[in-house]
C-alpha cells in the first residue's frame, strides 16, 4: 500500500533516511521549486519538545546558513513548522525544526577510515580540507565543537566538505557533564580536554579535535580509547598521547610534531588558528623528520614528564596549603600596609559610587526584550549576524531598488529603534538591485508598430539608421544595435534600430550585356525591361547603351528600362 510522501513547507518533499545521529535524523529530498537534490535535517522529536532548543536550534541553523565555502556543505535553509500561523502545536507530530541542506554524493571520512591507516598524502589532504573550513568559519565567528570523522565528506572527486556548522553549539545551554552531552555530540573520542571539563571553548578545541582526526587517518586508531565516554575524557585531560609513528610505524616521523601540538592538553600551546596549523601541515610534508630526542623534549614541554604525577604534586601542594597543624614561619605584613589597602580600597569604593549617581539615566530595556538595530544599507550577512548576536531570528525578502547596492538592506520590520522579545522573526527587506525589464521582438516590425511596442515594455526609442534592403519595405525593422532581444535591461533604456530605408543602390549597367544586366536588377529586387535602340549599330552579343534611370538610390521594386542597339 502506497503512502503520501511528506511534504514540509509545500516545497520539501522527504524521501529516504539516509542518516542518524542522536540529535537528529537525515532524509534525502527533492527542492520541488528549484528541481533539485536536497538533503533535510529533522530534529529528534523528543529535543523538539523542548522550547528553548527549538529556538537555539533555529539560530545556529542561521548561523550555519551564513557560511558559503567549498569545503562546507551549504545549508539552504531552514523552518519551525510550530511557528508557523496555523501550524502544528509544538511537541505533536510533523512539527519538528528542520535544516535543508547540500546533498553530497561520496562516502563519510569514518568509512574510509574504517578500512585502516590512509596513505600519508590523503591523510594530509583530508585534513588540510578540513583546517580550510575551520579557518573559514572562525573568521566567521562560528565554532564547530564535533569535528570527527562522521561530521566529514569526501566528494567522489576527493573533495573534503564538513557538515553540522554551528547545531553542536545548542548543547551548552542544556548540558554540563561529559554524560548527557555523549547522546548530542556523539563519542567522545574527539573532545579537547576543555569540552571534557565542561570549560568555554573557541577554536582551539576545533583543532584539536582535528589533530585527533589526523591521528586516526595516520595510525587507524584514536589516540586515547577506554571503556566509556568517562574514561576516555578523563585520559583527554590527563594521558599523554603515544607518537603516530610509535603506533604505525609507516607513518611520517616528520608528521609526529605536528599532531602533538594539535593534541597539547592547554589551548595556549596548540596553533593559534587553523591557518598557522595548515603551514605547518604543508611544512612537515617535505620538512625533515625531527630526531627522537627532539620528540622527547616537545613532548615534555607539552605535556610534562609525567601528567599524573604532576597532578599528584598538585594535590599535595593544595592539601599542604591547607593544613593547619603547621606553625607559621613568616610574621604577618606590617599594620601600615593593611591600612594603607584599606584606604585605597575605600577611595574606589567612593568613586565607583559617585559614577553610578552621576551616571545619565536611560530607558531601561527589560532582560528578555532586545531593541531592533540600524541596519539600512548594510549587507545581508552582516544584518543576519548582527540579528544573530542580539538572540533575534530574521526572514529575507527582496525587493527592487535602484537607490540601494544589490544584497544590502532597505529596511526592517520591525523598524530600527523598536523593542522586541527574544528570539522574534524580524523582516529584512533586502536590494536585489536595479528593476529590469526584457526587451521585446523588434526586428521585422515597421519603425511606429516598434516605438509602441518599447514603449509598452518601459523602453525609449534611441539612434534609427536607414539601411538600404532590396527585400524590405521602407521602415522595417532589421536589426537592434545596442541590446539583444530578451534581453533584461534598465527602464527606460534608449533602444538603437536599423530600419529598411525603401531604396536600392542601382548600379551603371551601361556596356554590360543585356543578360548580365537583367540578373544584376532582379537581384537588386528590381525589373529590368529590354528597349531596343535603332538609333545605334546592333552589337553581338547586344549591349547596354543608356538606361531610364541614372545610378544611385531607387525606391524598391522600381522598373528599371535598359536600352541596347539594335540598328544597322
Amino acid at each position: 500500500m502506497s503512502t503520501e510522501p511528506r511534504i514540509i513547507a509545500e516545497r520539501y518533499r522527504v524521501d529516504e533516511l539516509i542518516g542518524h545521529g542522536g540529535m537528529a535524523k537525515v532524509f534525502r529530498g527533492y527542492d520541488i521549486t528549484l528541481g533539485r537534490d536536497i538533503a533535510i535535517k529533522i530534529l529528534d522529536p523528543s529535543l523538539a519538545r523542548d522550547t528553548a532548543f527549538r529556538t537555539r536550534f533555529r539560530l545556529e541553523a542561521q548561523a550555519a546558513s551564513r557560511m558559503s565555502h567549498p569545503s562546507i556543505v551549504r545549508v539552504y535553509d531552514a523552518g519551525d513548522p510550530s511557528s508557523a500561523e496555523g501550524g502544528p502545536v509544538a511537541g505533536a507530530p510533523g512539527s519538528e525544526p528542520y535544516i535543508i541542506m547540500e546533498l553530497v554524493q561520496g562516502r563519510q571520512l569514518k568509512d574510509i577510515i574504517s578500512g585502516g591507516p590512509v596513505p600519508v598524502e590523503d591523510a594530509v589532504r583530508y585534513v588540510d580540507g578540513i583546517l580550510e573550513a575551520l579557518d573559514y568559519s572562525h573568521r566567521a565567528g562560528v565554532v564547530h565543537r564535533d569535528i570527527k570523522p562522521g561530521n566529514v565528506m569526501v566528494t567522489d572527486k576527493g573533495q573534503v566538505k564538513v557538515m553540522d556548522f554551528g547545531i553542536a553549539r545548542a548543547v551548552s545551554d542544556s548540558s554540563s557533564t561529559v554524560a548527557e552531552t555523549t547522546q548530542i555530540l556523539g563519542t567522545a573520542a574527539y573532545f579537547s580536554p576543555e569540552q571534557a571539563k565542561g570549560e568555554p571553548v573557541d577554536a582551539r578545541a576545533d583543532l584539536y579535535s582535528t589533530g585527533v582526526v589526523l591521528y586516526e587517518l595516520l595510525t587507524g586508531r584514536q589516540p586515547f580509547r577506554g571503556d566509556s565516554p568517562v574514561a576516555v575524557a578523563y585520559q583527554h585531560v590527563s594521558e599523554t598521547p603515544l607518537p603516530p609513528t610509535e603506533v604505525n610505524e609507516d607513518s611520517p616521523r616528520s608528521l609526529d610534531p605536528i599532531v602533538l601540538r594539535a593534541l597539547a592538553k592547554d589551548p595556549y600551546q596548540r596553533y593559534p588558528d587553523a591557518a598557522s596549523f595548515r603551514v605547518a601541515l604543508d611544512g612537515a610534508v617535505s620538512g625533515k623528520a625531527p630526531t627522537k630526542k627532539q620528540l622527547g623534549a616537545l613532548t615534555s614541554e607539552l605535556y610534562g614528564p609525567s601528567p599524573r604525577q604532576a597532578q599528584e604534586t598538585a594535590r599535595s601542594l593544595r592539601q599542604l596549603s591547607t593544613d593547619t597543624t603547621m606553625a607559621r614561619t613568616q610574621s604577618g605584613p606590617p599594620v601600615a600596609w593593611i591600612w594603607a589597602g584599606v584606604a585605597l580600597l575605600a577611595v574606589l569604593l567612593i568613586s565607583v559610587l559617585l559614577w553610578v549617581i552621576m551616571m545619565p539615566r536611560g530607558e531601561q530595556i527589560p532582560a528578555s526584550s532586545r531593541i531592533v538595530p540600524d541596519l539600512v544599507d548594510v549587507s545581508y550577512e552582516r544584518a543576519q549576524a548582527d540579528l544573530l548576536e542580539m538572540d533575534l531570528l530574521s526572514e529575507v525578502v527582496y525587493e527592487a531598488s535602484a537607490d540601494v547596492t544589490e544584497d544590502n538592506v532597505i529596511r526592517t520590520d520591525p523598524v530600527a529603534g523598536q523593542s522586541v522579545k527574544i528570539g522574534q522573526t524580524v523582516t529584512v527587506y533586502v536590494s536585489s538591485g536595479a528593476e529590469t525589464v526584457t526587451v521585446p521582438t523588434l526586428v521585422g516590425l515597421s519603425q511606429t508598430a516598434a516605438a509602441e511596442a518599447l514603449k509598452d515594455a518601459g523602453l525609449e526609442l534611441g539612434s534609427v539608421i536607414q539601411r538600404n534592403d532590396p527585400q524590405s519595405a521602407a521602415d522595417t525593422v532589421l536589426e537592434v544595435t545596442n541590446v539583444k532581444e530578451d534581453d533584461e535591461v534598465a527602464p527606460k533604456t534608449a533602444v538603437d534600430l536599423v530600419v529598411a530605408s525603401g531604396r536600392v543602390t542601382l548600379p551603371d549597367v551601361t556596356g554590360w550585356t543585356v543578360d548580365a544586366a537583367t540578373a544584376k536588377l532582379e537581384e537588386l529586387g528590381l525589373t529590368a525591361i529590354p528597349v531596343e535602340s535603332a538609333d545605334c549599330a546592333a552589337t553581338n552579343p547586344a549591349t547596354v547603351a543608356s538606361m531610364s534611370a541614372a545610378p544611385g538610390d531607387v525606391a524598391v521594386h522600381s522598373e528599371v528600362e535598359i536600352r541596347y542597339c539594335a540598328g544597322e
